[in-house]
């Protein structure tokens, strides 16, 4: 099947498509190029635009009809650079998601699965979040995750829509095949950090934050490896149906899914699983959280593997060798 992915230059975009290409699917890939890279379109069906261009989108749908369902990657997703620059956030995230969301209505494309964020969880006893958990957005591109989520949901009930929203916890890694991996020269989260660090592009990891109500007073997260996070794509697309039938809300076309290991693992812990991997200590500073950091969760997953027939596979240590093979040969990759 075809399978529409805005922001399929990206990160975790680029690996949906290498996998959907490994099952026998074809991805269309649809990226402005603001943050994604020409590289990672090579040899694939490309459409240079942004998702706000009406013409465009009508073009891609025109060209090609028989697209199955549309994957909705396409974000600003940096937290610090958010709270400078919320306008930004505000209007790439969200305005131009509504003006996209509803000219799928229109032209009759209803299945979408939409990349959310476990960021919109409100901090919960032990840690530990499941769909239903309570949810507190902090920081203006977690809050972006949410008011889209709540468009899709109001669109599902209103307009041809049918949306499933995926809340990814903390992707790392690369693809295992080396096609793709992290872009960005100067990543901001915490692995892209070590790697750097490793790489000798930074002099020290900054800790930031050891005073969270943790058991070692570091953040908690749930990393999972992109590959994995891409396994969970695959499956939503191939039973989008029978999810939507089994687990929407009974008013609308619209059901959620935690996309997570399962397991909370500490930053500290993070770091001493790194160490282990690349077989050298790493210089760390301890510094005070960055402007909209939260303590963290980490998911019950059962959902997941419930409708989707997923669970995450990859271990930890996968994703760091992972992200440090990339890390090593990705400026033979990509030209910066």
């Amino acid at each position: 099947m075809k399978v529409l992915i805005t922001g399929g230059a990206g990160y975790i975009g680029s690996t949906i498509a290498s996998l959907l290409e490994d099952n026998g699917h074809t991805p269309i890939i649809l990226d402005s190029l603001i943050t994604g890279r020409r590289e990672f379109t090579q040899g694939r069906i490309f459409y240079e635009t942004d998702i706000a261009d009406r013409a465009m989108v009508r073009r891609v749908f025109a060209d090609h009809p028989d697209i199955y369902a549309t994957i909705h990657c396409a974000a600003l997703i940096v937290v610090p650079e958010s709270v400078v620059r919320p306008y930004d956030y505000y209007y790439e995230n969200v305005v131009k998601s509504m003006i996209f969301f509803k000219q799928l209505s229109d032209l009759g494309y209803p299945r979408v699965v939409f990349s959310s964020s476990a960021a919109i969880y409100d901090v919960v006893p032990g840690f530990m979040v499941t769909e239903e958990s309570p949810l507190k957005p902090l920081s203006p591109y977690s809050r972006t995750k949410y008011m889209m989520e709540m468009v899709l949901k109001d669109f599902s009930h209103a307009y041809n829509l049918k949306a499933i929203a995926l809340r990814y916890f903390n992707p790392i890694g690369a693809d295992p095949k080396m096609r793709s991996g992290i872009h960005v020269q100067n990543p901001s989260h915490v692995l892209g950090k070590l790697v750097a660090v490793a790489m000798g592009a930074e002099p020290v990891f900054n800790l930031t934050g050891v005073n969270w109500p943790t058991r070692d007073g570091s953040g908690i997260r749930d990393y999972i490896h992109v590959w994995d996070l891409a396994r969970a794509h695959l499956n939503a697309v191939e039973r989008f149906d029978q999810v939507i039938a089994q687990a929407a809300e009974p008013e609308t076309q619209y059901c959620v899914i935690n996309l997570g290991t399962g397991k909370g693992v500490t930053v500290k812990e993070l770091v001493a699983a790194f160490e282990r991997v690349y077989g050298k200590p790493v210089p760390v500073s301890i510094q005070p959280p960055r402007p909209g950091d939260v303590a963290g969760a980490y998911a019950n997953a059962d959902k997941a593997e419930r409708l989707l027939g997923w669970k995450a596979e990859l271990p930890i240590e996968q994703g760091i060798a992972d992200a440090l093979k990339w890390g090593q040969i990705r400026e033979t990759i990509l030209d910066y």
